[in-house]
C-alpha cells in the first residue's frame, strides 16, 4: 500500500509540473503583458516600459522565466504580484479559506442530495418520481453553474425582494450572515454535482440490486431495507467516490465566475482579477493550487476505494 501511495504521489508531482509549464507558456501568448496595462494611462515612454519589464523579469526568454519560477516554487516562493507588490503566497493564503469553504459546502450539498435522489429514483424505478428526478438531473447537467446563480439571484430578488449579503463575513464572526452569503453560490455550484451524483447512484444501485449477490441475500430472508442500505448501496459507493473527483473539478472551475458574481473574496475572484491584469505569478500560483487540490483529492479517493472494497485492498497489498 505504501509503495502504491508513493507512486500516486509521484504521478501527482508530474501533473503539477506539467500544469505549471502549460499555464506559464499559455500566459506568454496573450497579446499584451502586465506592463502594457500598468502604463496604459500614464503616458510613459517606451524606454520606461522596457525598464519596468526588465525590473519584473519580463524581458527574459520564456524558458529562463519558467526556470526561475519553478526554482522559486520548489522552495515555496511564487514571486511577487506585479500590481500589489505583495508576495503571492500572502495574497493566496488570505483568499484560500473562502474558496475552501464554498467548495466543501457545495460538494456536501451535491453529494448528500444527489445520493438521496439517486436512491429514491432507484427504489421507485419506472414511476413518475423516477422520471422527474432523471429529467431534473439532465437539466442540472445541461445548465452552467453561473446561469443557475443568475436565476437564483433574479428569482429571489424579483419575487421575494431578497438578496444575499455582498460583504463577506467569516463563519467565526457571524455564522448566520456567512451562511446567507454562501447558500446561493453553494447551491449553484452544487447543482451539477447533484445531477451527476443522482444519475450515478441510480444506475449503480440498479445494477447491484439485479446482481446474483443481492438475490442470494434476499433468499436468506434479509429485509429490503437491509438489502438496499447495507449491501447494494455499499457496493455502489465506489462509483459515487469516482464521481466525487469529477465534481471537484467542476466546483473549482465554477468558483472563478461565481465568486466574482457573489462578491466572495476567494481565489476564484483573485484569478479573475489577475487574468484581467496579466498578473502572471498570481494566476500560476492559484492554478497550481487548484491542480494540487484535485490531485490530492483523487489520491484520497483511491485510498478510500481500499476501505470500501476489501477486494481492492487485497489486490494492492498483493502488488506491494
Amino acid at each position: 500500500m505504501i509503495r502504491y501511495l508513493l507512486g500516486r504521489l509521484g504521478y501527482g508531482a508530474v501533473v503539477l509540473v506539467l500544469v505549471t509549464v502549460f499555464v506559464f507558456i499559455a500566459m506568454t501568448f496573450i497579446p499584451s503583458d502586465a506592463v502594457d496595462l500598468m502604463l496604459a494611462d500614464t503616458g510613459a515612454s517606451e524606454e520606461q516600459a522596457e525598464a519596468l519589464r526588465t525590473e519584473l523579469g519580463l524581458d527574459q526568454p520564456v524558458h529562463q522565466q519558467l526556470a526561475g519560477f519553478l526554482g522559486g516554487a520548489v522552495q515555496g516562493d511564487f514571486g511577487t504580484s506585479f500590481y500589489t507588490n505583495e508576495p503571492v503566497v500572502d495574497l493566496f493564503l488570505d483568499r484560500v479559506p473562502v474558496t475552501l469553504q464554498l467548495g466543501l459546502l457545495s460538494l456536501a450539498v451535491g453529494t448528500v442530495i444527489g445520493v438521496a435522489f439517486g436512491i429514491l429514483a432507484a427504489v421507485r424505478r419506472g414511476t413518475r418520481t423516477d422520471g422527474t428526478i432523471r429529467a431534473v438531473a439532465v437539466a442540472g447537467l445541461s445548465v452552467p453553474n453561473y446561469v443557475v446563480g443568475l436565476l437564483l439571484l433574479t428569482v429571489l430578488g424579483l419575487w421575494f425582494a431578497w438578496s444575499p449579503p455582498f460583504v463577506y463575513t467569516s463563519p467565526t464572526e457571524d455564522f448566520g450572515s456567512w451562511l446567507q452569503q454562501m447558500a446561493l453560490p453553494a447551491i449553484a455550484l452544487g447543482t451539477s454535482a447533484v445531477a451527476g451524483t443522482a444519475r450515478m447512484t441510480r444506475s449503480s444501485l440498479l445494477e447491484n440490486l439485479g446482481s446474483q449477490f443481492i438475490r442470494t441475500v434476499r433468499a436468506k430472508g434479509a429485509s429490503e431495507r437491509l438489502v438496499l442500505y447495507k449491501h447494494a448501496l455499499r457496493n455502489s459507493v465506489i462509483s459515487v467516490l469516482t464521481l466525487l473527483g469529477v465534481n471537484l473539478g467542476t466546483v473549482l472551475g465554477g468558483t472563478v465566475i461565481l465568486e466574482q458574481m457573489f462578491s466572495l473574496p476567494g481565489t476564484g475572484q483573485l484569478i479573475f482579477e489577475s487574468v484581467q491584469n496579466r498578473d502572471y505569478p498570481v494566476v500560476i500560483a492559484c492554478t497550481i493550487f487548484y491542480a494540487g487540490l484535485f490531485v490530492v483529492t483523487m489520491i484520497i479517493i483511491d485510498l478510500l476505494y481500499a476501505l470500501v472494497d476489501p477486494r481492492i485492498r487485497a489486490a494492492r497489498e498483493a502488488g506491494k
